[in-house]
């Protein structure tokens, strides 16, 4: 299985941090996160994983080398302008007929292996894991009718939905519809494929899912794995 690791972005959500190290590097606990992100990529069955390099790409390279410590093989593609996250798949030589894709600054107990496993025997062009989050918002909310009467009033009403997490299968067929050298996001790349008749799937992991591109989320990480025996549960097998 191979899969490729999306760590390109300038992480403006994250700044002062990422004004002198690329989000992958920025640490979680005791370990930047594209570290944590390859190693469970390779207890999941990925050794072949590529990185999609661009803001401060040599400290990535630098840091991550050829991923010999680490029981995995890694290379590197590198963007001389910003591709977006689709855009960069298409500099990647050597992608085999599916592919795992990740943003570099996850931190999940999803199993990709499985995620990988669902979209092949399903057949798809794409594959989008996904989980569930709730959002409680801080206000009432209220309804009127036409005529300003007060039908209903909401104190603080909670939401369910479905999020991306980051975590994306695709056939190697999907990177026909980028053209080289265009710069395009996999939301966008996912909506031509949907527009062209392909199929795509989501992917309902039930895993933990934290965006460390996010000032909440990742104030949350470091939270999280200071907990003892926190580190184990997202590197088991």
């Amino acid at each position: 299985m191979q899969a490729v690791i999306l760590a390109g972005g300038k992480g403006t959500r994250l700044r002062p941090f990422t004004a002198t190290l690329p989000k992958p590097l920025v640490p979680v606990g005791d370990y930047p996160i594209i570290e944590l992100v390859v190693r469970q990529l390779r207890r999941h069955g990925f050794r072949d994983i590529i990185v999609s390099t661009g803001h401060l790409a040599g400290l990535i390279e630098a840091y991550c080398g050829d991923g010999r410590r680490w029981g995995v093989k890694l290379r590197y593609v590198r963007e001389s302008s910003p591709l977006s996250t689709a855009g960069a798949l298409k500099l990647v030589r050597g992608l085999r007929s599916d592919f795992l894709t990740i943003n570099g600054d996850i931190l999940t107990t999803l199993d990709f292996r499985k995620l990988h496993r669902f979209h092949v025997r399903r057949k798809a062009a794409a594959t989008v894991a996904v989980c569930r989050r709730r959002r409680t918002l801080d206000f009432g909310v209220i309804g009127l009718d036409s005529e300003d009467r007060l039908v209903s009033y909401d104190e603080k009403p909670s939401f369910d939905y479905l999020v991306s997490m980051g975590v994306n299968v695709f056939d190697r067929r999907a990177l026909r519809h980028i053209g080289d050298g265009e710069a395009l996001g996999i939301p966008e790349l996912i909506a031509r494929l949907r527009a062209s008749g392909q199929t795509v799937l989501g992917f309902r992991g039930k895993a933990d899912w934290l965006d460390i591109g996010r000032p909440d989320d990742y104030e949350a990480a470091q939270a999280l794995l200071a907990r003892p025996g926190a580190l184990a549960r997202y590197l088991r097998r």
